[in-house]
């Protein structure tokens, strides 16, 4: 296991540099932004005050909160991360085990002495680990630069929103996982999974503005993410909860793997029940 782990985990070092370094920019924005928001601050607020209601609702903010550190740095940078750092997720998680399938190296992997439960363990620690590395990567880019500007943030008060994101990256890569191995196509399952993804950051944040929706957003993953909020003291139960509904995705990606015949190449059939019809002597 450890070393399909070590084998996986080399082979997305460039997806880990390109999407952390990618946060990182985002945060060495904002931070020397945030003083530039401060000293402008009347003219700004004036200008988000002609904003619709509709509109901040939809990030979770309000004008009132524009102006705390929690309400800046939760409606310019982390509200929208889930669903940027979850194309990761989707992209990775539908190919960890369907991309070779589809390739036709997979039969001949596990032709070798090497266990199902072993490669699949192995792949998806090495997507954990890569997920944890790009949170580091997006960290470290927010916090270089706070000794220099007047936001009142510690480096490990700094860290806490990126736990609800890890957690976001790591449920919608285990969905994409699992739908690849019951879908017949890893592309299939990456767009039901980016639907899914998509889907609940809409009507999460649409929640606020319809009660019917807020019913449906509650059994989505986006209702559970606690963004700049998270600055102030993270709520441990959903993202603990978040964890759990990952684990379980996994586990039983990890049954469906251990159980179905792997192909040989290409993409599958839906296999659906029906009459099958022989040929007669003649027609073959």
């Amino acid at each position: 296991m450890w070393t399909t782990l070590r084998y996986t985990l080399l082979s997305l070092r460039g997806q880990i540099i390109g999407w952390g370094l990618g946060m990182a920019a985002l945060g060495l924005i904002l931070i020397p932004f945030y003083d530039v928001f401060q000293a402008e601050q009347g003219d700004l607020m004036e200008m988000v005050e002609n904003y619709p209601p509709e509109l901040l609702a939809f990030f979770g903010g309000d004008v009132a909160s524009l102006a705390t550190t929690e309400g800046y740095l939760g409606m310019y940078a982390f509200s929208m991360l889930p669903v940027i750092v979850g194309i990761f997720a989707v992209i990775v998680g539908s190919g960890l085990l369907a991309s070779d399938e589809e390739s036709g190296r997979l039969d001949l992997i596990v032709a070798h002495p090497v266990s199902r439960a072993a490669l699949f363990w192995g792949r998806t620690l090495a997507f954990a680990a890569a997920s944890l590395g790009i949170m580091v990567l997006g960290w470290l880019g927010f916090v270089v630069l706070l000794g220099g500007s007047s936001l009142d943030v510690g480096w490990g008060q700094m860290a806490l929103p990126f736990l609800p994101l890890l957690a976001q990256t790591l449920i919608y890569g285990a969905l994409a996982l699992l739908l690849s191995m019951v879908l017949p196509a890893r592309r299939l399952a990456a767009a039901v999974a980016g639907a899914v993804m998509v889907a609940s950051y809409f009507l999460s944040s649409m929640a606020g503005l319809n009660e019917s929706l807020a019913a449906v957003a509650q059994f989505l993953p986006y209702d559970y993410y606690q963004g700049g909020e998270a600055l102030g003291g993270l709520d441990w139960i959903p993202f603990l909860g978040l964890l759990a509904a990952s684990a379980v995705l996994l586990l039983l990606a990890w049954w469906r793997f251990e159980r179905r015949d792997i192909r040989v190449a290409g993409e599958g059939g839906w296999r659906l029940p029906g009459p099958r019809f022989r040929r007669s002597a003649e027609e073959r």
